[in-house]
């Protein structure tokens, strides 16, 4: 650690301009080195250079761009002294982006006693869209290692998990709860990022959370051409007409049916089979039977054919129910 006196290298005097500090702060999201260009004049224009943390990932790549970069940690009189004679003095922020010195630099500031330098706050590095994605996986990296629960669980275990999340973010969606659709969503996600942690160590077939990524981004665009190739869709049904025609060449399949899964709820697989026949121009007749089951198939159908859901449909009025069971038994709708 450098702990040369700030104040020894400078030029002092009673009229000397208070000069400027800047607070450069960069994230563990970005390679280090990549920064911006208004970080680089920042950096190479200042007359001092300081960090408080001597292995901070940006150093190697200041170094090495010529830029001299002092290890030390300042205090705020220090620093605010290290810029009298118009001196602009550079702090690489460390990932806390350091607190007590900012809290010093506003106490300073508040006590009315003090010219103060120029402050600027300057992010050398921005997080691009969906950068937080790259913390999560670095935590379930740690808890699949570290966690005695986490690092023995399989697919099969967890499975029973993703449709619980499943079931619980249509239940956000459905009551219409910001909050609670935030935290679901991230609990659905987190699903995904656990499954691919474990894929990663199958002996005979792994795969990552990337391959994951880059095979559904890879589906994305085969699958818009109107967005990402030559052809158009300017409506709804034509983008259905798209996705149906390439998922079909895709899949090589020999029925509408395939694909389907037989072990969801049966009102729903009974809408996603209508919609498939619909889609594909077949008219077919309803299977004739006796029982509710054939009842409930053909509300189905015609619920599809209508635009509606029925699942859904059904979960309203099942709720309705709910609420009137809750009535008559003299509790209050609103506790439920």
């Amino acid at each position: 650690m450098n702990t040369t006196s700030l104040e020894a290298a400078q030029e002092p005097g009673p009229a000397a301009a208070p000069g400027r500090v800047v607070l450069l702060t960069t994230s563990h999201r970005v390679a280090p080195g990549l920064l911006s260009w208004p970080a680089w004049q920042a950096l190479r224009s200042a007359d001092r250079v300081l960090c408080a943390d001597g292995a901070h990932p940006q150093l190697p790549y200041l170094r090495e761009a010529g830029i001299r970069v002092e290890e030390t940690s300042p205090t705020a009189q220090e620093l605010v002294d290290a810029c009298v004679g118009g001196h602009t003095v550079v702090v690489v922020a460390t990932g806390e982006g350091e607190p007590a010195l900012t809290d010093g630099l506003a106490r300073l500031a508040g006590s009315g006693r003090v010219r103060m330098p120029e402050l600027e706050l300057l992010p050398a590095s921005y997080d691009l869209p969906g950068a937080r994605l790259l913390d999560l996986v670095q935590v379930m990296d740690r808890i699949r290692v570290e966690c005695p629960w986490s690092s023995r669980q399989t697919h099969k275990g967890l499975a029973k998990y993703g449709i619980e999340e499943a079931y619980e973010l249509v239940e956000a969606i459905e009551a219409g709860d910001r909050d609670e659709l935030r935290e679901e969503l991230g609990d659905v996600l987190l699903q995904v990022v656990f499954h691919s942690r474990i894929a990663e160590e199958d002996p005979e077939a792994p795969f990552s959370v990337d391959d994951v990524a880059g095979g559904i981004v890879a589906k994305l665009i085969h699958r818009h051409p109107h967005v990402f190739g030559d052809e158009t869709a300017r409506t709804p049904e034509e983008v259905k007409e798209h996705w149906l025609r390439t998922k079909a060449e895709e899949k090589r399949r020999t029925s509408v049916t395939e694909g389907v899964p037989l072990g969801q709820p049966g009102l729903a697989l009974a809408a996603k089979l209508a919609s498939r026949a619909r889609t594909a121009g077949l008219e077919v007749p309803l299977p004739h039977g006796e029982g509710i089951g054939y009842e409930l198939l053909a509300l189905a159908i015609r619920a599809e054919a209508d635009g509606v859901d029925p699942e859904a449909a059904l979960r309203a009025a099942a709720r309705a129910y709910r609420d009137a069971v809750r009535a008559a038994e003299g509790v209050d709708a609103g506790k439920a």
